[in-house]
C-alpha cells in the first residue's frame, strides 16, 4: 500500500485515470477518509477547534493551524488528495513562482494555482438529531473594507464561498529518496489565505497580510468546540460547452 500513493500522484501526468471499484477501496486503506462512490464524494472525520475570530484556513491537521482553522481533520492530507483522485479530479499545483529565460537573463512569474474546482461541506447534526449537510459558506463570513464618503475605512459583507481548487500541495525530496508531501508536514488542508503548501485552496492569490480580504467564523450553525463533524468533499461536475 505505500507505493500507491505515489503512483496515484502520477497517474494524471500520464493521462490516465484511477479505475474506482468496490475491489478498488476495500484494499485501499486510507484512515480518516470515506469515498463515497454513489454520491462522487468524500467524507473526512473532523473536529470543530475554533468557535470566533479571524480565519486562515478551513482545514488543517492535528497540532497545527488550530488557531486559525474551522476544522481540525483526522486525515492525512496526501490520502485526502488520494481520495479525490479516485474520484476523478485532477490535481494542479497551489500558487507559485516561477522562474523564466535563460541564466543569464532569469526573472520570475507568478501563476496563479490550478486544479479540479471543488465544492466543500460540513456535514453536522441538526436539531432534530439528523445529520445536515451545509455548504462551509454557512460558517464563513467575507469582510470586505472600503472607503466610506467622508474617507472612512468601514467593513461590508462580501460575496459568499462557492470554490476552492485541488491544488494538491506539493512532493519533494532528493532525487531517489522517499517524497514527502508537503502539507503532511504543514498541516495546510484547506486554506483561506495562500501559503503554497496547500492541500485545497481558494481561486486566485491572498496573501496573508492584504487587509482588504479578510475572513471571520460565522458560528451561528456552528457546533461547539471538540464536537466531531464531517468534512465532505465533492468534486463539481465539468460544465458542457455551449452549442455552436
Amino acid at each position: 500500500m505505500k507505493f500507491l500513493f505515489p503512483l496515484l500522484l502520477t497517474l494524471p501526468l500520464l493521462g490516465e485515470e484511477p479505475e474506482l471499484t468496490k475491489d478498488t477501496l476495500e484494499n485501499l486503506k486510507l484512515p480518516g477518509v470515506k469515498v463515497n462512490i454513489g454520491e462522487k464524494s468524500i467524507d473526512v472525520t473532523s473536529s470543530v477547534c475554533l468557535h470566533e475570530g479571524s480565519l486562515e484556513f478551513i482545514a488543517c491537521t492535528k497540532d497545527t493551524k488550530e488557531h486559525e482553522s474551522i476544522i481540525m481533520v483526522e486525515a492525512r492530507p496526501r490520502h485526502i488528495h488520494t481520495a479525490l483522485l479516485l474520484l476523478g479530479a485532477k490535481a494542479g499545483h497551489p500558487a507559485i513562482r516561477k522562474m523564466v529565460g535563460d541564466e543569464d537573463n532569469p526573472r520570475f512569474i507568478d501563476l496563479p494555482p490550478e486544479g479540479s474546482p471543488i465544492s466543500v461541506y460540513l456535514v453536522i447534526s441538526g436539531e432534530d438529531g439528523k445529520q445536515v449537510e451545509r455548504p462551509i459558506a454557512d460558517f464563513i463570513s467575507k469582510i470586505d473594507y472600503e472607503a466610506d464618503p467622508n474617507g472612512e475605512v468601514v467593513k461590508k459583507a462580501g460575496d459568499r464561498l462557492k470554490t476552492f481548487l485541488f491544488a494538491g500541495s506539493h512532493l519533494y525530496g532528493k532525487e531517489g529518496t522517499p517524497k514527502t508531501y508537503l502539507a503532511d508536514n504543514s498541516g495546510s488542508v484547506i486554506s483561506l489565505s495562500t501559503f503554497g503548501d496547500e492541500l485545497l485552496c481558494l481561486p486566485g492569490v491572498y496573501e496573508k497580510q492584504n487587509q482588504a480580504l479578510q475572513w471571520e467564523i460565522n458560528s451561528e450553525h456552528l457546533p461547539k468546540i471538540g464536537t466531531e463533524v464531517i468534512l465532505r468533499l465533492r468534486p463539481q461536475e465539468p460544465k458542457e460547452e455551449p452549442k455552436k
